[in-house]
């Protein structure tokens, strides 16, 4: 029978395959390969086992159901502990979503240069900074991104000075509100 050479193989085929895609997600990581990896991998196991037992059929049928189950639980797994930031929430989706983002300088800010560190600035936190309004920022100053601009350059202020800008517009307010109440 032709099948049958074809068939015995086929567990160490699946095997070897498994290895090769684990070891390649070393090299490509973001679980592409490693989910596929880990289920030939199981597959191949199961049908080395369950082939030194039974033949034909019922070897391909278990070697089935390993790479769904093995897939199913090394996805669940993978998205529960959220190796790779799945959930999103170490990263930034675009520049906009940068705006109001708070951290610290690392290197001295002024209008034409400087670096921030911001504190959920995705993959990489550290951006080049330039100030508003000429001001320096020193080293170790909490700041604000009032621009996020377009790349990994980012405009800043000081967070204590926006917080003094924050306070008049809202003493504003309440007189303005006061003002209409009294009218």
């Amino acid at each position: 029978m032709v099948l049958s050479p074809v068939l015995s193989n086929l567990p160490l085929f699946l095997i070897l395959t498994g290895a090769a895609l684990i070891i390649a997600e070393a090299f490509a990581p973001g679980a592409h390969f490693f989910v596929a990896g880990v289920s030939l991998f199981v597959a191949g196991l199961v049908g080395v086992l369950v082939g030194s037992v039974f033949g034909g059929l019922v070897v391909l049928l278990s070697m089935t159901v390993a790479v769904l189950v093995s897939a199913a639980v090394t996805l669940y797994g993978y998205r529960q502990l959220d190796i790779y930031g799945g959930s999103g929430q170490a990263q930034t989706s675009d520049s906009s979503s940068l705006r109001g983002q708070t951290g610290r300088v690392t290197e001295r800010v002024t209008s034409t240069d400087g670096e921030v560190k911001l504190d959920s600035g995705g993959f990489n936190p550290y951006y080049q900074a330039r100030s508003i309004n000429n001001k320096e920022i020193e080293e170790g100053t909490e700041v604000m991104v009032v621009d996020p601009g377009g790349g990994n350059v980012v405009t800043v202020e000081v967070v204590s000075n926006l917080q003094d800008g924050i306070d008049r517009e809202l003493e504003r307010e309440a007189a303005r509100q006061h003002e209409q109440s009294s009218e």
